[in-house]
């Protein structure tokens, strides 16, 4: 397991590294659109795009380690591609819950069907990526 986690595929140093951009350009642009703009709605899109931007790529590198911790041994580690949806699917999420407070419908149970919607989403498309790479082998 040790091994495994030392040695990164080429794709995910690459999405590491998108992700590290991700989190200064989201953040940054963050700080500075709160501090320096008044909240008008141009603003309001343009708030909802840096978090998306900041939320996907600061889990980006929690949802590699969940992968490479919890896929068995014999499998190969999922593609670049599969870490940046799942962190987008958890970006959406975010800015979902952001959304749904402004006018301040979110609950508990609001936000846990939400949370199950991509949820089921992201599983029904890995289960059939993973269907695929067997069938293909």
């Amino acid at each position: 397991m040790a091994n495994r986690i030392n040695k990164i595929p080429p794709d995910h140093v690459g999405v590491m590294i998108a992700a590290l951009v991700m989190i200064v350009g989201g953040w940054g642009g963050l700080y500075l659109l709160v501090t320096t703009t008044l909240p008008r709605v141009g603003q309001r899109w343009i708030f909802f795009v840096l978090l998306h931007v900041a939320v996907t790529g600061t889990v980006l590198p929690f949802v590699r380690y969940l992968n490479v911790r919890f896929a068995r041994q014999e499998d190969a580690l999922p593609p670049g591609g599969v870490l940046v949806r799942q962190s987008v699917w958890i970006g959406l999420f975010v800015i979902t819950c952001a959304w749904l407070q402004i006018p301040r419908v979110l609950n508990p149970p609001i936000t846990f069907f939400v949370a199950m919607v991509f949820v089921v989403i992201e599983v029904f498309l890995r289960s059939r990526e993973i269907a695929h790479e067997r069938y293909d082998d």
